[in-house]
């Protein structure tokens, strides 16, 4: 049981014979190879207890526990790097921690304690540190995820949940700049529903209009308001953000938009750097137009994922819009050269995003 007298005590099983050998390193489809280990504990009594390190493998759970009837469930997506002096780094997870809880006060879920989650999670990245791989784009995934466990069929709150961390090396997202088409029937979140909680639900709604761009030759979807679909919002598991006449537009946060930290880095950057930003209601017709008249000048999503994600085609209505060529985005292309740096320990580390493992 962790309480505030109770010091932090992480019971750990170390799996047998490690599966790394039979994993290609150099061919890393996103999360689909996981680690040796996983982090779990368990929420009752209004405490946080049975914190342990274990193989990470099938866990058992009840037919009718509430998260798969009723949707309590969030999950967060972090990232840790190796550098060439072997340190091991993350970027922001305080952050991440911080919008973990946020999602679960919406979601009626506990808070996490925080000494235990960092600890859980160390602990857990040191154990299978050779699993993070050294490739130029490569990092090691890790995924928080919080659900409810209560045997219930009932629609209330759980009394109980599992936490759970685990890992798995990744390479890069996407290989190839992303070719999306802006939604203008189906919607992600609505005003005043969970869109700004890091809810498993959110990610269920999206899947039917995905696939339907899918097969028509779109990698992901660009949301829109749900009231009228005239205003942009995300973009696929991502936030947006277009270059317009050397100004940078980003939708501005409401209820409907997941409040990104790869987002909130760039801005931070971009303001920094001297940048026209426009945190702000991005219209659709806007951004056409703006197309039309060779004034859009990028175009590219952020997220943990991708971190800077190129987009080289907009599709609406019928038409495919082209955006100007990779080489020629001044913005993108030095936010995310400055993002990499920094994680390598190449440039000096001004705004203290990176916590050493």
């Amino acid at each position: 049981m962790i309480t505030a007298n109770n010091p932090i005590e992480i019971e750990i099983e170390r799996i047998k014979e490690s599966k790394i050998s039979g994993v290609d390193f150099n061919n890393l489809p996103f999360g689909k190879v996981f680690s040796d280990h996983c982090f779990e504990m368990e929420y009752r009594d209004g405490v946080w207890s049975n914190a342990r390190i274990k193989p990470f493998g099938k866990i058992e759970i009840s037919p009718a526990a509430s998260a798969l009837h009723y949707g309590q469930s969030i999950f967060e997506g972090m990232k840790a790097y190796r550098r060439e002096n072997g340190e091991l780094v993350m970027f922001r997870p305080e952050a991440n921690f911080n919008r973990m809880n946020l999602s679960a006060e919406r979601m009626c879920m506990p808070h996490l304690n925080k000494e235990l989650f960092f600890e859980g999670l160390k602990q857990l990245v040191q154990i299978d540190q050779d699993w993070i791989p050294s490739g130029e784009k490569s990092s090691l995934y890790i995924r928080p995820l919080m659900f409810a466990t209560d045997d219930f069929i009932g629609v209330r709150p759980s009394d109980t949940y599992k936490f759970i961390i685990f890992t798995c090396p990744v390479s890069g997202y996407y290989s190839n700049p992303v070719k999306v088409r802006i939604e203008t029937v189906y919607s992600r979140a609505c005003e005043g529903g969970v869109g700004r909680a890091k809810a498993a639900g959110n990610y269920a709604a999206a899947l039917f209009p995905a696939r339907r761009a899918q097969k028509d030759g779109y990698d992901q979807l660009v949301w829109t308001d749900a009231k009228e679909h005239k205003f942009i919002e995300e973009s696929g598991t991502m936030n947006i953000m277009f270059v317009i006449d050397n100004v940078l537009y980003t939708p501005s946060l409401s209820g409907s938009i997941l409040p990104g930290i790869t987002r909130d880095s760039v801005l931070r950057l971009a303001r920094d750097w001297g940048w026209e930003v426009e945190e702000t209601n991005v219209a659709v017709d806007f951004v056409i137009n703006a197309l039309k008249r060779g004034e859009l000048q990028e175009a590219f999503g952020v997220g943990t994922a991708a971190t800077i994600a190129h987009i080289d085609i907009i599709g609406y209505n019928g038409t495919d819009y082209k955006i100007p060529p990779i080489e020629n985005r001044e913005f993108s292309n030095k936010v995310s050269s400055w993002l990499h740096d920094l994680r390598m320990g190449k440039i000096e580390d001004e705004y203290h995003w990176m916590k050493i493992i």
